[in-house]
């Protein structure tokens, strides 16, 4: 599925089962509050917190989806085309970043 593909769905989501989208404000909190339960996971799962027994069944896939999905919605209502953002994101970071994490030394 492409951005573009991903931004309509989300789009056709919010007129059949959703009322409005959110405003801008509540979709940056929510935003907040999702990246907050990915990071849960991870600090848990991954890190050095020892993870508590309701954390255990907690789905890092799905979190994610929730990440994406309300910064899809921020974006359909900014009017932002995440595709075009993402792959001029990638340039800037492939020209920016081409020889210096192939020389770092903490890498290898």
């Amino acid at each position: 599925m492409s951005l573009k593909q991903a931004q309509l769905d989300v789009d056709n989501w919010i007129k059949e089962h959703g009322v409005r989208y959110f405003n801008e404000l509540t979709n940056m909190a929510q935003l907040t509050e999702e990246v907050g339960e990915v990071a849960r996971i991870i600090a848990r799962r991954y890190g050095e917190q020892s993870e508590k027994e309701s954390d255990k069944n907690k789905d890092l896939g799905e979190e994610l989806a929730d990440v994406i999905f309300v910064a899809i919605c921020l974006a359909n209502q900014t009017g932002v085309d995440l595709e075009s953002a993402f792959y001029k994101k990638l340039d800037y970071k492939t020209k920016r970043d081409h020889d210096r994490h192939q020389n770092n030394d903490k890498l290898k």
